[in-house]
């Protein structure tokens, strides 16, 4: 099958009146696609999803060793956040240690997501900053990269020292030659590849801890600070957090814009990645659920699960009015 297929469904009342498209792959620690939905040979761009793999030269060359970066730092490399204060303070303190400030990132100043901060700039009547930026943990990473190789400022740029590493992981990774790249909502690089690539490289850092060379090393290392810091890796109120923490550290997963969502299963040494058609965040977090729950790591009955998976639709005054489904095709 190359075709997209259904994989969620919004019913209000008695009747079928949305549904999301889409396409999945799972794939085992030796690479090998266990089962897919949809076409696996789709060409996609993975966007933030493929943030931990971005991250992997920021390990594997020794300059997070170099400048001492802990695993909360990690986590915000492989982030997509929502500007909180936990986010943005951690950032500018890493921008300190670098003896860097806002002005070096690439990313571009972006309205916080977290409500909080978002009033506090508005009391305060200041404009975002990058920090506020969902990547700008990515970018501190990137600069952290680029002044071990002693590199330009501007690694944001294709041909920089930076972006050549981080291609050279992600092709590495997913097993393929990417066949190009566009460019991301932060300025950087977003290479394309294969939908089973993509789940090829998540089940290539579930099985990082049965290999022992630095790249993989460093694969552990991001997986075990994702599941370590769910909150700094999304925020409150996001599936990423809420997911993870609903999997107890067991599982990594990271959202992508366009629908996109990866997982990483280190117990079972499995790789997940998936994508929507039509691009809908609400359709992508319901197959995840799903998926998850199927391969046994999430609760159906968890709060956080049933926020996504058979959750219902309310209005404006509370009443239920319908429910978000994942399809028939979907569940295990």
């Amino acid at each position: 099958m190359t075709r997209p297929i259904p994989m969620a469904e919004i019913w209000r009342g008695a009747l079928l009146e949305s549904v999301h498209l889409g396409h999945a792959v799972i794939c085992d620690g030796s690479g090998q696609v266990v089962r897919s939905w949809g076409d696996p040979g789709l060409v996609m761009y993975p966007r933030s999803s493929s943030k931990m793999i971005q991250a992997l030269p920021l390990l594997s060359s020794g300059a997070a060793a170099k400048f001492g970066l802990n695993s909360e730092q990690l986590a915000l490399a492989c982030a997509s956040h929502n500007g909180a204060a936990i986010h943005t303070h951690r950032v500018n303190d890493w921008l300190g240690q670098l003896g860097l400030g806002d002005g070096d990132l690439r990313c571009g100043p972006q309205d916080p997501d977290d409500r909080p901060e978002h009033e506090r700039l508005i009391r305060a009547h200041e404009s975002p900053c990058q920090v506020h930026n969902n990547c700008s943990g990515k970018h501190a990473g990137f600069l952290t990269l680029g002044r071990h190789l002693e590199a330009g400022p501007e690694y944001h740029e294709i041909d920089h020292p930076v972006q050549q590493a981080a291609l050279a992981a992600f092709e590495e990774v997913t097993g393929e030659a990417s066949p190009g790249y566009g460019i991301d909502g932060c300025s950087a690089p977003n290479f394309a590849t294969s939908l089973t690539g993509l789940a090829r490289a998540m089940a290539w850092f579930a099985s990082a801890r049965d290999r022992s060379d630095r790249q993989s090393q460093a694969a552990a290392q991001l997986t075990e600070a994702m599941m370590k810091h769910p909150e700094l890796v999304a925020g409150e109120g996001r599936a990423c957090t809420e997911l993870m923490r609903a999997m107890g550290g067991r599982v990594a997963i990271k959202t992508g814009a366009e629908a996109v969502f990866v997982a990483i299963l280190p117990e079972q040494r499995l790789g997940v990645a998936l994508k929507i058609t039509d691009g809908a965040t609400r359709a992508s977090e319901c197959a995840i659920a799903a998926i998850l729950v199927g391969l046994g790591v999430l609760d159906p009955a968890h709060p956080a699960t049933r926020k996504r998976l058979d959750a219902p639709i309310l209005n404006r005054r509370g009443i239920n009015c319908g429910s978000i489904r994942a399809t028939a095709e979907l569940r295990f």
